[in-house]
């Protein structure tokens, strides 16, 4: 594992980009199996798109971004789709109950 600073190819700084796509996709598989696992616990549709929740991961994951030198505006702009693409998957969950 290199840190970006001493990559010395562009072919080593597509393989790191490579291996944390690998991280990131299996982390997205975990995210995925829980939010399929709070559908049955939710009573309605509202209760799926949970606005509130989806505002308070935002500003949860914004603070995480600055804290760990991200761009928080990058970041919210990925969880919202993120959490736009799961909730829609939720919510056939939910309807299929």
């Amino acid at each position: 594992m290199n840190s970006p600073e001493r990559c010395e190819s562009l072919a080593q700084v597509r393989a790191e980009i490579d291996r944390l796509d690998r991280d990131i996709v299996a982390l997205l598989a975990e995210r995925g199996r829980y939010v399929l696992a709070a559908a049955p616990f939710k009573r309605s549709a509202d209760e799926v798109r949970a606005p509130q929740r989806v505002e308070q991961v935002v500003a949860k994951v914004r603070q995480l971004a600055a804290e760990h030198g991200a761009m928080p505006e990058v970041v919210e702009r990925i969880y919202r789709e993120l959490i736009n693409a799961y909730t829609d998957a939720e919510h056939q969950r939910w309807q299929q109950r």
